[in-house]
């Protein structure tokens, strides 16, 4: 089973009902499963703080939610993460791909890896990389403790999770 398959199956396993996702090459697999599970409500976003502020409004209305972004946008997230999520203790997993460390073939990518970890820090939010594709193994737990506490959390997923570049 892929890791891809292994994600879609732990957020089923701990009942996230509703995702929202960017495009992204490294999730496409993530993508694609969520998109055939009839357990999820797939709705794809146009930009990330657009996407957690629809995971917000499932939240409000009963649904476990979680989005699949990219880091490079992390940035444009930075007051929806703050005002939103945070101030109202809304439960948001972001399986999020770790783009521009070593291997990456696209210069621009590489700036927000330098500041990802940094801002998850500054915001306090509680952050998890998985490096190795058994790292997979946690995340049920991370799942779990994401609801159980109502903040949000930070799965970084790196190109060696993956498989390489």
């Amino acid at each position: 089973m892929s890791v891809s398959d292994k994600i879609v199956e732990s957020l089923v396993k701990n009942k996230v009902e509703f995702v929202t996702t960017v495009p992204c090459k490294q999730l496409a697999g993530v993508i694609a499963g969520i998109e055939n599970t009839p357990e999820i409500m797939h709705i794809p976003s146009n930009k990330e703080d657009e996407g957690m502020g629809l995971c917000a409004g499932a939240y409000m209305g009963g649904k476990r939610p979680a989005i699949i972004m990219q880091n490079t946008a992390l940035g444009v997230t930075f007051n929806t993460l703050s005002s939103l999520t945070q101030f109202y203790n809304l439960p948001l997993p972001m399986i999020i791909s770790y783009r521009g460390e070593i291997g990456e073939r696209v210069a621009i990518q590489v700036e927000m890896a330098v500041h990802t970890k940094a801002l998850l820090q500054q915001l306090k939010i509680q952050t998890y990389h998985f490096h190795e594709p058994d790292d997979i193994r946690d995340l049920d737990s991370i799942l779990n403790h994401t609801f159980m506490s109502r903040k949000p959390t930070a799965i970084l997923t790196d190109s060696n999770f993956w498989g390489g570049y």
